[in-house]
């Protein structure tokens, strides 16, 4: 396995003296609250095997810098994908003009951490291109042996090294080297004419070393395979109002969706987020303990500086159904009056930074699932979920379930299809009934849109009972 080697800087081997491009910063930056000069190197590698053969294949190598000019609540933005004293010159005067007369006092900045966060293997360099093809090959194979049924497999696996420097007007070049990983398996079964698929993925901060080990692609595989298999035995979902059972891990999403992004600072720094104004006030029923930890080693969405270069941190959103507080960059954090929280990222250099969650999850409590499986008369567990949408201004939700079942008089009883949850995040976390005690974060697969820009991130929460939600199905 090859080592990240300390990467020489992306100014200098780019021949731009750090020196000249601190003196274009801090022309730009006078009399400005905040920014940076952001820069960003980036290699990524994709192969997806599929229909028994390699589909497709890609290398992507990419670098480029933004430099940010704030005053106030206006920020001014140049970026380009040439890293050159020109083009510095050129971004910096045009983000200045963010200005226009403004007179402010430099923000204090970041403090510096000494974390360490991630592995130190290269995931591009092992395995090499050749065994990953292999490896892809192998997943196939195994996965139709496993079943006569199986009539369909895609896998595929993706890495990549992103390499980013921040420079402060400061002086000081902040610098992090993050690798991720992914493996994905799909698998299509058909009966009697009937086409079900399911799938599994898994991956995070870290080589491809743990993900590739047959005892682990192998499991990916039985679990794609089994929820193929339940869907195959799926009846029409009945619609209604009942109590819904969550299972833990993925199922966080809704409370990513429907809840995180209503706490980001800067929907409640302009006061549109159905949680704005309401700290210290009572928004979930107690024992619901909402998190952002961008701090976890190895996780998907852990980051060892935020892309501002603030240390992440765990931040305590809601205590005990009590909101406690937000998610924020620098810009939200100062106009709101508070510290920064490390929650700053960006999609690459092109992009600006804005408050956006890490690794989001609701701690656990004490109860059993089995425990609230057996105290429904009628309901839904729901095991998996798709995707989903929400109104960030009222919180309200639609989910899709892939995995579902009824639950009636206390006992699962056959797996549906076609299920939705509607509802709102606000209201949901008030009907809380049952916290589980089988916390689990999950396999590292989650990608988080945000005003058109993505980014890696993980959730996590325990089994829980919500009371009275609207399940959408197709059957009444």
């Amino acid at each position: 396995m090859n080592a990240l080697s300390p990467a020489p800087s992306i100014l200098e081997s780019s021949g731009v003296a750090t020196e000249q491009a601190l003196r274009h910063l801090q022309t730009a930056l006078a009399g400005a609250d905040d920014g940076e000069l952001f820069l960003e190197r980036s290699e990524s590698e994709a192969l997806m095997f599929d229909d028994g053969r390699l589909k497709h294949a890609s290398y992507d190598s990419t670098e480029g810098f933004g430099l940010r000019v704030v005053a106030g609540e206006t920020a001014g933005y140049g970026h380009s994908s040439e890293i050159s004293d020109a083009a510095i010159a050129r971004a910096a005067e045009a983000a200045a003009l963010a200005k226009r007369g403004y007179s402010g006092a430099a923000a204090e900045g970041p403090r510096q951490t000494n974390a360490k966060l991630y592995g130190e293997d290269d995931p591009l360099a092992s395995p090499v291109f050749g065994d990953k093809v292999a490896l892809l090959q192998e997943i196939d194979a195994f996965a139709r042996a496993r079943d006569p049924r199986v009539v369909q497999v895609t896998a595929s696996i993706a890495g990549e090294r992103r390499q980013i420097e921040i420079l402060r007007a400061d002086g000081r070049l902040l610098r992090d080297v993050r690798p991720l990983v992914r493996v994905n398996v799909s698998v299509t079964v058909e009966r009697d004419g009937r086409r079900e698929t399911g799938s599994s993925g898994a991956g995070g901060r870290t080589s491809f070393h743990a993900w590739v080990s047959p005892e682990h692609w192998q499991g990916q595989v039985d679990e794609a395979l089994r929820m193929a298999l339940v869907n195959l035995d799926a009846v029409p979902c009945p619609a209604g109002e009942m109590d819904v059972v969550l299972g833990p891990g993925w199922n966080g999403v809704l409370l990513h969706e429907a809840v995180g992004h209503g706490l980001e600072g800067d929907f409640n720094r302009k006061g549109i987020s159905a949680f704005s104004g309401r700290i210290g006030e009572r928004v979930a029923a107690p024992g619901v303990t909402v998190f952002d930890d961008g701090s976890i080693p190895d996780r998907r969405g852990s980051l060892t500086i935020d892309d501002e270069g603030t240390p992440t941190s765990r931040t305590i959103l809601i205590e005990d159904g009590i909101l406690r507080g937000y998610m924020h960059d620098r810009l939200s954090a100062r106009m709101m009056g508070v510290a920064p929280t490390g929650n700053a990222r960006r999609q690459s250099y092109a992009h600006p930074p804005m408050p956006r969650m890490t690794n989001t999850g609701m701690l656990g409590g004490d109860t059993p699932k089995e425990e609230m499986i057996r105290s429904m008369k009628r309901g839904l567990y729901c095991a998996n979920f798709g995707g989903g949408q929400v109104d960030i201004t009222n919180g309200k939700f639609v989910f899709q379930c892939t995995e579902a079942y009824l639950v009636e008089d206390g006992e699962i009883t056959v797996p549906v299809k076609g299920a939705t949850l509607i509802g709102d995040g606000p209201s949901a976390l008030t009907r809380v009934q049952m916290v589980g005690d089988d916390f689990c974060f999950d396999p590292g697969i989650g990608v988080c849109g945000k005003a058109g820009q993505g980014v890696p991130v993980g959730v996590g929460q325990p089994s829980m009972k919500i009371g009275g939600l609207t399940v959408g199905g197709t059957s009444l």
